[in-house]
């Protein structure tokens, strides 16, 4: 009780004392100074930007895009009279320039006059970006000028936006020529691959036609086997009858030799019947000679019949096969033709498919960049040369073929003169056979009547003159056989080298069958192999055709809009969801303001209110302690109540909690109340500047403007030991966040403060009487 009897006489003492009542009531508004007008200053700095001039210059000519003209200047300029975001002034270059000269302008935007003709080089190989040119006045205004600069990048956005939209509506109309040249590379595709199916029907005759060929040639080639065999053992009968024509020959020699003799004993029959015998003998010897020559001639020409049979068979087959050949290479050349043309229609199209693709990629640079169309045009220059060597190749192939046909038909014209001659050989053997066989017959009946003869050689004596006179026609006639079998010799000596001839002749027949066969049977895998790649190719054309006409459909549904050409233009917008909104730079700073209102204010109230002194001479240390704390509790209430309701309802500042807000307040200007009291109490004037050495280290590490993160590490340590640091996070709390946990814990430890340095200047009151003080004071004023 005594001591708030002391506290109630201080107060009243100083109540009544106007020197220390005008201090006292100045510095209780020294908060509501510091953050009413440090808010209310920068409570919202962006409220009042209309009001700040800038001069705007335009000196864009103009430009010509894509059949348009483009105006990017003055659509800027149309941007910014959108814009509230400065007070814009369009004036000359030479108005900006004196402007800024004289501080009337605080930045100045400059739009060069190239500025659109430079903005139509996007797809230029050196495009130049459009530039503006933004000229600060910094020494007028620093602030001005960072705050400038974020706005004219915004203006960057927009323009560049605008300009964006140009080049989307050409990069849609190019789109819709693109769809049109698709069509119409499908439609060409679509015609190559009518083309590739055409060239694969003709390949597939042409392969079946060769698989024709091929069989006629090897009927052939089995045909030419029979043939060289009968040939070859026509040779060997023909051998065999020129060895008995020429034994015959020399058989029929010797009997007329003989007959000539056997006159000469008949005309001189009396030389006696030993001569006459003897002569006979010889005859019949003669006889059998001739006999097995025939025998010989006639088995001779019986092979030489079958050899000719043989012939006639091979050459008829030979004929067939070559008349089936002809058919296929006839059929052939048609099929090649046909190869032919389709193989041309397939090289104009793939050409003009080619020659499209080329003068679209020419028309529109950028497109020819594209890696995908790159590859399209290689792919379609690549299909172009690919039919041209094919056409080439189909024209010598159809050449070749017409040439095959030409040949076949002579071949078949020489095979059925070879069937016709081995026919009529056929017949002069069989005659020869005929005549072998009558002339073997013959010999047979000489041989027995010489034998005859011979046994009636005792009764030729009787029939002498008989026998001279048919000895003598004998003779006539043996002469003539002779000579017959002469001839006979030199015509089998003659059938010997022409059956040699016709056997070396049906060997190169064979051989060149073969080539022929193996020649055709390459040709058919060759037409094989074109037909798989004809295959191929109708199905890469259909394919081709089928991309084609989905990439037209594609392009073609794309459909030009202004909110898709806005959307192409910007297609990213920023959709601002702000956490624990703060609404003005004087919300933001309210924290750090107030803080700082609050320590300043305790600071000012040491400089009016007495630290030691009492007005009661008898009080006590304790009641001294007590009146103190007590004066200076009752300043922090009131400050902080005025500066609370100053920002609350003068300002206009919206808390969490009201109450809360209060209190909080309260407690830290209490906490600084306690802290500046117990250092003030103790040291008085070094005190107080140590006071602003924890101030001063207070508002930078506080982090009541910038991110703690921001500012040099070694400042960084400061920050959790200073009290301002828990009353800045805890009005931010109470204020913004509304996290009232944090407010709490920053409370009790600004609470913590205030308990330990109200205890310090408990310590020092306990230990300090009032006559030290005053001994104190009186010695301090003699010194001085």
């Amino acid at each position: 009780m005594k001591s708030l009897s002391v506290f109630i006489k201080d107060l009243g003492a100083a109540l009544r004392n106007p020197k220390l009542l005008i201090p006292i009531i100045v510095v209780l508004f020294i908060p509501v100074m510091y953050s009413g007008l440090f808010l209310k200053a920068f409570w919202d700095p962006y409220g009042k930007m209309n009001e700040l001039p800038v001069a705007v210059v335009n000196q864009d000519k103009g430009a010509n895009y894509e059949g348009k003209k483009l105006t990017a200047g003055s659509d800027m300029i149309e941007v910014l009279k959108e814009t509230d975001g400065f007070q814009w002034n369009f004036v000359s270059r030479e108005e900006a320039d004196a402007g800024l000269k004289n501080n009337k302008y605080y930045m100045s935007i400059i739009v060069p006059e190239d500025f659109s003709e430079k903005a139509t080089t996007l797809l230029d190989k050196n495009p130049q970006p459009a530039k503006i040119i933004y000229e600060p006045n910094e020494g007028y205004n620093f602030l001005a000028g960072q705050i400038g600069g974020t706005a004219v990048k915004e203006i960057k956005a927009k323009v560049s936006a605008k300009i964006t939209e140009a080049y989307t509506e050409s990069v849609f109309d190019k789109i819709t020529e693109i769809s049109s040249g698709l069509g119409d590379a499908g439609e060409g595709a679509g015609k190559i691959a009518d083309g590739a199916g055409k060239l694969d029907d003709g390949a597939l005759k042409l392969k079946e036609n060769l698989l024709v060929l091929t069989d006629g040639t090897g009927k052939l080639k089995d045909g030419v086997e029979p043939l060289t065999k009968g040939v070859t053992d026509l040779n060997t009968g023909a051998a065999a009858l020129e060895s008995g024509t020429s034994t015959l020959a020399g058989g029929l020699q010797q009997l007329s030799a003989a007959q000539k003799q056997l006159q000469d004993g008949l005309n001189q029959s009396s030389s006696g019947s030993k001569q006459l015998s003897t002569g006979l003998q010889q005859a019949v010897t003669g006889t059998t000679k001739l006999q097995e020559g025939t025998k010989a001639a006639v088995d001779g020409t019986s092979k030489l019949q079958a050899g000719a049979q043989s012939l006639v068979d091979g050459s008829s087959k030979l004929q067939a096969g070559l008349n089936s050949s002809t058919e296929g290479s006839a059929q052939l050349e048609a099929g090649l033709k046909a190869s032919a043309e389709g193989s041309a229609k397939v090289t104009e199209g793939a050409k003009a498919v080619s020659d499209g693709l080329q003068q679209l990629a020419q028309s529109n640079p950028q497109l020819a960049e594209n890696p995908a169309v790159q590859k399209l045009l290689a792919a379609s220059k690549a299909v172009a040369d690919g039919n041209a060597q094919l056409q080439q190749s189909q024209q010598q192939l159809a050449q070749g073929a017409s040439a095959l046909h030409s040949g076949q038909e002579q071949l078949a014209q020489g095979a059925a003169q070879l069937n016709a001659g081995s026919q009529q050989l056929a017949g002069g053997v069989s005659q020869l056979h005929d005549g072998a066989k009558q002339l073997n017959a013959g010999s047979t009946q000489l041989l027995q009547g010489q034998q005859k003869l011979a046994q009636g050689a005792s009764a030729l004596a009787a029939g002498g003159d008989k026998l001279t006179a048919g000895m003598k026609q004998f003779g006539e006639k043996l002469s003539e056989a002779a000579a017959g079998g002469s001839k006979l010799a030199d015509g089998g000596k003659a059938l010997g080298a022409g059956t040699s001839k016709l056997l070396n002749g049906v060997g190169e027949l064979g051989n060149g069958i073969s080539a022929v066969a193996d020649g055709s049977k390459k040709l058919a895998d060759g037409a094989g192999e074109l037909k798989n790649g004809m295959a191929d190719l109708k199905s890469g054309s259909n394919e081709l055709a089928t991309k084609l006409d989905d990439a037209a459909e594609k392009t073609s549904a794309v459909s030009k809009t202004d909110a898709m050409v806005q959307m192409f233009a910007e297609p990213v917008v920023i959709e601002d969801h702000a956490i624990n909104k703060v609404p003005n730079y004087g919300t933001g700073f309210a924290p750090y303001f107030l803080s700082l209102g609050l320590f300043v204010g305790a600071l000012i109230c040491t400089l009016v209110i007495p630290t030691r002194e009492s007005e009661v001479a008898e009080a006590t240390r304790f009641n001294r302690f007590i009146s103190r704390t007590l004066t200076f509790s009752m300043m922090s209430l009131l400050q902080s109540l005025m500066a609370a309701m100053i920002v609350l309802y003068g300002l206009g500042l919206e808390v969490q909690s009201v109450p809360l807000f209060y209190l909080f307040t309260f407690i830290t200007s209490l906490a600084y109340m306690m802290i500046i009291q117990a250092l003030v109490t103790w040291l008085a004037n070094p005190g107080r500047f140590i006071v602003i050495v924890i101030l001063i280290f207070q508002l930078t590490t506080s982090a009541g403007t910038f991110p703690l993160e921001l500012i040099p590490d070694w400042m960084q340590f400061f920050n959790p030991i200073l009290p301002m640091t828990y009353s800045v996070a805890g009005l931010k709390a109470v204020i913004s966040t509304g996290d009232y946990s944090a407010m709490w814990g920053d409370m009790g430890r600004l609470a913590i403060y205030g308990v330990i340095f109200m205890l310090l200047t408990l310590a020092y009151f306990m230990t300090r009487s009032q006559d030290n003080e005053m001994a104190l004071k009186n010695e301090k004023v003699l010194t001085v």
